[in-house]
Order: C-alpha cells, then structure tokens, then sequence
C-alpha cells in the first residue's frame, strides 16, 4: 500500500465523526404520537372528528369564538397537567382543570390577540410540516417553524381574517385527516397501507394535512365575503 492510498484512508477515517447514540435517535417530529391518536380512535369517534372537521374548515369563520375558547382551554388543561407533573408528580386533574377554565376565561376578552396566537401557531405548523415533507433535516425543523410563527404572527396582525381562516382551516383538516386515516386502520386491506403511508412516506402526512387546508381557506374567503358581518 502507498502513501498515497494510506493518507487518502487516514483523512476519510478523520472525517467520520461518530456520533453517540441518542443523537442519532433523537427525533423531532412526534410521528409515533399521531400513529397512537389515530390507532386508538373507534368507528363512532372517527366519524365525530370527520364531521367536526368539516364544519371547522368551511364554517370555521361562523363559530371561530367558540373554537378560541375552546383551543385555549385545552391549552391551559395541558399546561396544567405538565406543571403539576413537574411540581407536584401524580395525575392530579386539579391544576389542570384551574388552568383550562383560566385560559378559556381569558380568551374571550382577548378574542383578537387568543386568534392571533392560534394563527401564528398554524403557521408554524405548516412551514414545518413543508420541511418534513422535504426531507430536510430533522433536527433543524425547529427553524422552520420558526419562520412559519413569525410570517403566521405577522399576517395575523395585519388581517384578522386571514388567522381566524387560517387556524378554523388547519384544524379543521387536522380533524378529518385522523379521522379518514383512522377509519382506513379499521379497514383490515389497507391497515398496512396506511401505516406505511404515515411511517415510510415524509411528504403524506403534509401533503394530507396542507391540501385541505387550502380548500379551506379558499372557500372560507369566499364564504366571508358574503357574509355581513361576523367581526369580534
């Protein structure tokens, strides 16, 4: 062997930087999280989360106060279940309770900036699920949804309209999407078909929750224009 061919090899073996196993497990998009919602929803439930779905990504603009409360109150009860995880240990419900009825109770004086954040949170949402689904590296998707939370605020800011469609749209397919993939788990032919869709194919799951989203969106402009007044 030259000295050539024995440099070439020892810079090749330098450039290969090991890395430890829990970084190269570490995962950042909770794939496992959505896999167990959807597997644990039954015939009755799935088609609940169809319906609602579809009332939220067209009609969302007509019920958008309820939804705020709502999303906010669920926000507040998760808040209240990790604090009380952290500070107290258990599965105590009573901080959680405090915190969703306190947040739901403060959303509806402050509808326009509740809206707003729920609009930055969808964009966020969006611009990291169009990372994931181009393969770009994981551990940076956070950068992405950062992008998606500063345009998403932003826009908020300037139309309100465009949150309160934007949010009502995202959840609205968020719902039906688990629904129908929930309904096709049931569904023993295409129990594995769905898995694969969800675990093998990064561009799915965006792609499924995105496109209904815009559907949404569009018609919801439509809808508003028509209608005379629907404002906080």
């Amino acid at each position: 062997m030259d000295c050539v061919t024995i440099l070439a090899q020892a810079v090749e073996t330098a450039g290969e930087t090991p890395q430890p196993p829990e970084v190269a497990e570490e995962v950042f998009v909770p794939i496992d999280l959505i896999w167990e919602h959807i597997t644990s929803l039954g015939l009755l439930e799935a088609l609940t989360f169809i319906s609602f779905g579809i009332v939220c990504l067209f009609y969302g603009w007509r019920v958008f106060k309820i939804l705020v409360t709502m999303s906010f109150g669920l926000i507040g009860l998760f808040a209240g279940l990790q604090i009380n995880k952290l500070l107290v240990g258990g599965n105590g419900l009573w901080l959680g309770i405090i915190f969703m009825v306190l947040c739901a109770f403060l959303s509806v004086p402050l509808m326009r900036w509740a809206v707003c954040i729920l609009g930055a949170a969808a964009g966020g949402i969006l611009t990291g699920g169009v990372w994931y689904a181009c393969g770009l590296p994981e551990k940076y998707i956070l950068a992405g949804v950062l992008i998606g939370l500063i345009a998403g605020g932003m826009i908020s800011f300037i139309i309100f309209r465009i949150a309160v469609m934007l949010f009502s749209s995202l959840g609205g397919s968020a719902l039906i999407v688990v629904g129908v993939l929930a309904l096709l788990y049931l569904y023993p032919q295409t129990t594995e078909q769905v898995e694969e869709l969800v675990f093998a194919k990064k561009w799915f799951l965006p792609a499924a929750l995105l496109i209904p989203t815009a559907v949404g969106i569009i018609l919801q402009s439509k809808f508003v224009k028509g209608s005379k007044n629907w404002s906080v």
